[in-house]
């Protein structure tokens, strides 16, 4: 029964959509998507439950035979992404619902549903065509997410997004093509072990993997990510931060443990782009004047950090756990800025000045997101940046040694980033009978006291700091609770690392392996 529920975590999305869409009235959609990250956080906890006694469920829709069926599988990798979207995505919805996101279309909640119908689905789908399918449905809401929220510049930007991402998926898709033409076969389970096999299934699935790293922002295509995600609000910003990025990540990692065998023989390249990937954003993200640029060149970094933990190490741990604490994080950074910005209406380092004195709240939230994204306790950061380390140090090869030492740069230059931000729009202050800040005539944000000694009330209200205070809230609860999270991450590497249990489950038998052409031998 489980297995057959699979297929609605992509379709139910989809009908909520086509229902926001019908309705007139709008507490109908905003209802919907609040309630369909929140649906799937929760089945991503069922499913780790399942997992306990099943390592794997595969539901073959329309019931035609394994192989030629779209499968739909979960194992306990795609349920812990599950919960991760689902609780970053929930957080993202509710701010943009505070922030009335959702008064100024009637057709942003049917967007929203659209976009986590076609994250559901690339998390879930077995299958390298149908994950194509599921990024572009994924996309093609984000194209008029971008057109209609954020400030002037998200039109430009959004023909930027839209170029990149368009030729990116005819990459992607003619990798899957010559994926078929080599192997006789998409179906991952069918590739298990193939890439290391046969050259030229490994050149296919390079490609593929190519095209997926460019839509998670590495370098050399990275400079579309930091330019189209700030010019959007930031609450679309967060919900495109947990789930694009994160899902190409997620169907890398799928694919480097399925049919690569995690062999390291192929991952230089990959590991010598990771680690430029890491420098570039970290050292990017110390010049930027808008707050929210400066996050995603850390979502750039972040990028780096994730595919060197992959291929570095020879198992995934590391990547998944900084994967998980950089989607959290990042989330809660933009969100907090983000409610700055809604009331100050700019996200420029020194036209928000002196929110010390003026946001206390916020401010306090701040400083425990910051020093999650750095790597200092008592956040996720540290777990996830411990993780990495010994992940890189395990083979004990001179490329670990080399990944640890990047790792540990770039977090060093992103600190000095991060302490920028904090002083550009914390501590700042404006001269008495001084001009208000460029950028902002009304003066309205610079901070504005009769008596010095006088307590300043905030003036940020305190529901919109929920999200993101909520997001700082799991970054904690991951480090004080990783004890009970380590043995399911530890359950997600095994199936990654062992994929008999996967590939029996997608095509229904020991024996159904051999019966699959790959790499044209029967």
């Amino acid at each position: 029964m489980t297995a057959l529920l699979l297929p609605l975590l992509a379709a139910a999305p989809v009908m909520a959509a086509a229902l926001a869409a019908m309705m007139p009235w709008r507490i109908v959609g905003r209802l919907l998507a609040l309630a369909v990250p929140v649906v799937t956080a929760v089945s991503g906890i069922g499913l780790l439950m399942h997992h306990h006694a099943e390592p794997v469920v595969a539901a073959q829709v329309g019931a035609f035979v394994p192989g030629v069926a779209i499968p739909m599988v979960s194992d306990s990798f795609t349920a812990i992404m599950l919960v991760a979207t689902g609780v970053v995505a929930a957080a993202a919805i509710l701010f943009c619902d505070l922030t009335g996101e959702f008064a100024r279309s009637r057709y942003f909640a049917p967007l929203v549903l659209l976009l986590l119908a076609g994250a559901n689905g690339a998390l879930l789908t077995g299958d390298l065509f149908n994950l194509f399918v599921f990024v572009e449905v994924m996309l093609l809401p984000s194209y008029a997410l971008i057109a209609m929220t954020g400030g002037w510049r998200r039109l430009g930007v959004g023909r930027l997004f839209v170029v990149v991402n368009l030729l990116t998926s005819t990459v992607l898709l003619a990798g899957v093509g010559f994926v078929y033409a080599s192997a006789g076969a998409v179906n991952l389970a069918a590739l298990a072990g193939a890439a290391s096999e046969n050259g030229r299934v490994a050149a296919a699935l390079g490609i593929v993997v190519m095209a997926l790293c460019i839509k998670a922002g590495a370098v050399p295509v990275h400079g579309w990510l930091p330019r189209a995600y700030p010019g959007t609000s930031a609450g679309v910003m967060a919900l495109f931060s947990a789930l694009h990025t994160k899902v190409a990540l997620y169907a890398v990692i799928r694919i480097w443990a399925t049919a690569f065998d995690l062999d390291p023989a192929w991952g230089r390249v990959i590991l010598v782009v990771a680690l430029i990937t890491i420098l570039w954003g970290a050292i990017a993200s110390a010049a930027p004047v808008d707050a929210r640029e400066i996050l995603a060149w850390q979502m750039v970094s972040g990028v780096g950090v994730i595919l060197a933990a992959l291929v570095v190490a020879s198992a995934p741990g590391g990547a998944i756990v900084y994967m998980i604490h950089h989607m959290v994080t990042i989330g809660a950074l933009i969100l907090l800025v983000g409610a700055a910005e809604h009331l100050y209406r700019s996200d420029r380092l020194g036209t928000l000045t002196d929110l010390w004195h003026r946001e206390r709240p916020l401010a306090v939230l701040m400083v425990i997101a910051i020093a999650a994204l750095v790597g200092l306790p008592p956040t996720s950061g540290l777990v996830g940046k411990l993780e990495v380390l010994s992940a890189a140090l395990d083979p004990g090869t001179v490329w670990g040694v080399v990944t640890v030492v990047v790792v540990l740069l770039g977090s060093l230059i992103g600190l000095v980033a991060m302490l920028r931000l904090w002083r550009g729009i914390m501590w700042r202050d404006i001269a008495p009978g001084g001009d208000a800040p460029d950028g902002d005539a009304s003066g309205d944000a610079a901070p504005v006291r009769d008596d010095d000694n006088a307590p300043i009330r905030p003036r940020i209200p305190g529901r919109l700091l929920v999200p993101g205070g909520a997001l700082v809230a799991v970054s904690v609860a991951m480090f004080l609770g990783y004890g009970a999270v380590a043995p399911e991450v530890d359950r997600a590497v095994g199936g990654l690392v062992d994929t008999a249990a996967y590939v029996q489950a997608v095509l229904g038998g020991p024996d159904a392996l051999t019966a699959t052409t790959v790499g044209g031998v029967s």
